[in-house]
């Protein structure tokens, strides 16, 4: 029986058109993208195409867009054998790192793609993009969710986009790709989850519960301070120096950090590096964070570790629960995760 893929069109640059010299996401992609595909449709499998009711350019992307399509995923899973999600590819990690965590279990293949160039355009890179990610999406041997792009088959919490012009614009430079899509789409079976047990998690976020602070040379305390003593925040993460490190010599600035985890506060640390790991006790500037209990976040993406901390607050998670749960591979994210079974 031939499969069925449902594609989820949620916005961004792949159906965008062009509106008073700007582009702006555009309705009616279904028959857009079928006119666009014409005979070899009939080559493809058969695929229904949703779209979200308020589409969005995935700059505008907030943690509540994220339920919103965990829940169109899950209200069809069993009328699928597959799913494609069209977004933009300016958060796209972060929502692939989203749903990953969200559709615990996953037993089949969620395939993020999107596009550089508009479906509209004459040099679109969408056409290739779409038609390997619904193949890929028809695929038994897929069940996790996935980020497909300009050839490269990604985890979905493992990528990251790279680079802002050029149509390879994503990677997983912490992670081995999962396949490559040349004449053939070769598969890395090795490294591809099992099938897991549906036991889907889809929460309400609150978007004022976690932020992020990238270390500079000189940073006041008085800034992290501040981000601290948001009203509703719980969780921050840190972007440090290489394998974790602070200006430890900035007395201050640990301290205002150590307030803030005496208060509840969750301190998430992961490196500014696109490689490597977060390493707290390898050096002294290091060591500081780690004993005043800032959580070390191995080499989760920056995107996966926001996702992932909004996830676990928003399933209530707190205290040693929540700093345990941070440190446990899930679906995949870090290298410590089975590449057999979801977690």
């Amino acid at each position: 029986m031939n499969p069925r893929v449902m594609v989820l069109y949620t916005g961004g640059t792949i159906g965008m058109v062009s509106s008073n010299g700007v582009y702006v996401p555009g309705p009616d992609f279904s028959a857009r993208l079928a006119r666009h595909l014409g005979q070899r449709r009939s080559e493809l499998p058969q695929f229904d195409v949703v779209e979200l009711d308020q589409l969005i350019d995935s700059a505008n992307l907030t943690p509540a867009n994220w339920t919103t399509m965990a829940r169109v995923l899950a209200k069809n899973w069993d009328h699928y054998d597959g799913f494609v999600v069209l977004h933009g590819t300016d958060t796209m990690a972060f929502t692939a790192s989203a749903i990953s965590y969200m559709l615990n279990g996953c037993n089949k293949p969620v395939i993020l793609t999107g596009s550089q160039i508009p479906l509209e355009q004459s040099r679109t890179d969408a056409l290739d993009n779409v038609i390997t990610s619904l193949i890929l999406a028809s695929s038994s041997e897929i069940a996790e969710v996935c980020l497909y792009f300009r050839g490269n088959l990604l985890r979905g919490n493992r990528a990251r986009k790279l680079k802002t012009s050029e149509l390879d614009a994503f990677d997983s430079p912490n992670a081995p790709r999962l396949g490559q899509g040349g004449i053939d789409l070769d598969l890395r079976h090795d490294l591809l989850l099992a099938p897991g047990k549906p036991d889907f998690q889809i929460p309400t976020f609150n978007p004022r519960s976690v932020a992020a602070l990238t270390l500079y040379p000189g940073m006041p305390a008085a800034l992290v301070e501040a981000t601290l003593a948001l009203p509703e925040l719980k969780g921050l993460i840190i972007h440090s120096y290489g394998a974790g490190n602070a200006p430890d010599a900035d007395t201050s600035l640990v301290r205002v950090l150590a307030q803030g985890i005496g208060r509840g506060i969750a301190v998430l640390n992961v490196s500014q590096c696109l490689q490597g790991r977060v390493a707290q006790k390898a050096y002294a500037s290091g060591a500081a964070l780690d004993r005043i209990g800032v959580v070390p976040g191995a080499d989760l993406t920056p995107e996966a570790a926001f996702a992932k901390l909004h996830f676990l607050l928003a399933k209530g998670l707190s205290g040693n629960s929540l700093r345990q749960a941070l440190q446990t591979p899930l679906s995949g994210d870090s290298k410590l995760a089975s590449v057999k079974g979801n977690d």
